[in-house]
């Protein structure tokens, strides 16, 4: 290992707290591009450059610069927004963007498309509703999730409120933000770490995700992230405090087994007083003891596989001036969204949404956009993204609940999908992503409908299986605690891994590596005949993949690359 700092955090110390030559970028008219270092520091101000990577070839053929343009993702602590703010989003995609919305695995809203020059006029216009995008993506905490229906439990207000209170708390502090992009007056001086006090200069080595998750739904994925919350309920049901989880996370990188997929571990119990406190001291002992010299060994999940769980919980303890309490008993048993409506003590509705892959849009036979654009103006309640890519007219009154409904249904939001659609998760990949090595999004949809016509023909259509798929192995979409994981390896080849828990708890184990289309129908066929035939009852795909001996069990950490491959051949059926 070099003794050097990565690139990137030069990047940091020498952009003034996030500025860079941002503003001066954008003024650069010859280009839709802005240079390479602010490239970098754009993410922290919620943003990405990308090209449209199917125009490349023939842009380059043509000598035209590529096909430039931004994506940009909103901050939405706990993905609630109002009606309002929505329609805020709606417009600004169809003005500025390429007429879609998507929504995140993160709980927000993603909108692509979005040329240089129209960059500030946009982010103007989501500021007059309150929105802003700082800190969705970069080396800091991110939008913080939490589990989003009202109806689901009573501490889901408790959980709203800490997921707000932790963002504000560990949100940038730089100017910067307003100085570029809402042309707020600059501030002069303030050089020194006060302007950023829990972040410094260089903030994190690497990108920090926390989540709030509410059992018995782990609907949030808790334990693929660095930081997370898990509400404990008093006899009353009210929160009694919450298990602290730290260390989870996706990514990796293929041929390098250095690096894995992580699940957090729980590290203790805290009262909802000192929450905010051990958020704070869990992200700056990451900011001191991160690996600043290999962004690949950069996340939290290395840190304490280095220092021991141990040793990083005495630091946090010492920080926080906090002493963490045995974990609490928890029970999670689910990770999917729950469809159609529940209803709220108070008599509110909150009807979930099936959006396939989180992408919002108007196509012939199904004007999505459309119709949650007429919802969101006859709504009066809020509106609520989930960690599954899906949504949630909450807080809907009585009287406008058969509207709603009706609208819904009408765009096909509402439509009786398989089992396996409905707990379906993609990425974006292609064509905008520049990691992207395979299709995702627009492929998962074709593969689950292949898919389900071997689990129709074993009588499983109605069964709940976890699938997700992500066109590189960053990890964006879930793929290595889903049932069924799908990563991008090359143009339309896939690794597939098997085994993860249902309700998120256990990773995955690669059952066979770069599998087209067919070959991937062809290896889960089997499979499926076999569990249609031979689950215990209760038992979940992805337990029985490990009982029937297809693929050995991941405890965690580095043991995700040890013992892969099938432990048994299959036939197809």
């Amino acid at each position: 290992m070099t003794d050097e700092l990565s690139r990137n955090e030069y990047i940091k110390e020498a952009s003034r707290y996030l500025r860079g030559t941002l503003a001066e970028g954008l003024r650069e008219e010859i280009t839709g591009a802005i240079v390479e270092d602010d490239q970098q520091l754009v993410k922290f101000h919620g943003m990405y450059m990308q090209d449209d990577r199917d125009l490349r070839s023939e842009r380059t053929r043509k000598k035209m610069e590529k096909a430039f343009s931004f994506m940009i993702r909103v901050r939405m602590p706990g993905g609630v927004i109002s009606p309002a703010q929505w329609l805020a989003l709606d417009s600004v995609s169809r003005v500025y963007g390429n007429n879609t919305m998507k929504l995140t695995t993160r709980q927000t809203v993603q909108l692509h498309g979005i040329i240089k020059s129209n960059l500030k006029p946009m982010m103007r216009e989501i500021d007059t509703v309150l929105l802003d995008s700082i800190a969705a993506c970069g080396d800091v905490n991110r939008n913080v999730m939490c589990n989003p229906n009202p109806a689901e439990s009573r501490a889901h207000a408790a959980s709203i409120e800490l997921a707000r209170t932790i963002s504000a708390h560990l949100t940038p502090r730089t100017p910067a933000y307003r100085e570029v992009w809402l042309d707020g007056e600059l501030i002069a001086g303030g050089e020194d770490e006060v302007v950023e006090p829990i972040y410094g200069k260089t903030y994190l080595p690497r990108k920090f995700k926390i989540v709030i998750a509410v059992p018995p739904s782990n609907d949030v994925d808790i334990f693929a992230h660095d930081l997370g919350y898990i509400a404990i309920l008093n006899d009353a049901g009210e929160i009694a405090g919450w298990n602290v989880t730290v260390g989870g996370g996706m990514g990796m990188t293929h041929g390098e087994p250095e690096t894995y997929p992580r699940t957090a571990d729980v590290m203790g119990f805290c009262a909802t007083d000192d929450a905010v406190k051990i958020a704070e001291a869990v992200v700056t002992v990451q900011r001191d003891w991160g690996d600043r010299k290999n962004r690949k060994h950069a996340r939290l999940k290395y840190t304490i596989e280095d220092r021991g769980l141990d040793a990083f919980r005495a630091e946090v303890e010492r920080r926080a001036r906090v002493t963490l309490q045995a974990a609490r008993p928890f029970t999670f048993n689910s990770t999917g969204d729950r469809y159609g409506w529940s209803q709220g003590a108070d008599g509110r509705g909150h009807l979930t949404l099936f959006v396939e892959n989180g992408r919002v849009t108007d196509q012939p036979g199904s004007m999505q956009m459309s119709a949650l654009r007429l919802i969101a103006q006859r709504h009066d309640g809020d509106i609520r993204i989930t960690a599954n890519q899906n949504l949630i007219v909450a807080n809907v009154t009585t009287e406008r609940q058969a509207e709603i409904e009706a609208i819904a249904r009408d765009a096909g939001l509402l439509a009786p999908w398989s089992g396996l659609r409905r707990n379906a998760m993609a990425c974006v990949a292609l064509p905008t992503c520049g990691l992207a090595l395979a299709e995702s999004e627009r492929y998962l949809p074709d593969l689950v409908t292949a898919l389900d016509e071997r689990l129709a023909a074993h009588g499983l259509s109605a069964d709940d299986i976890v699938i997700r798929m992500t066109g590189c192995p960053n990890g964006c979409a879930r793929p290595y605690i889903a049932e069924i994981g799908l990563v991008g390896k090359g143009p339309g080849r896939y690794n597939l891994y098997l085994g993860a828990a249902f309700d998120g708890s256990r990773l995955s184990k690669l059952y066979a590596p770069d599998l087209e289309h067919d070959a991937i129908v062809a290896a889960l066929d089997p499979i499926f005949a076999a569990y249609a035939s031979g689950r215990e009852k209760g038992e979940r795909f992805g337990d029985f993949t490990i009982r029937a001996g297809y693929v050995a069990k991941t405890s965690n950490g580095a043991d995700f690359h040890a013992n892969t491959g099938a432990l048994k051949q299959t036939v197809a059926a």
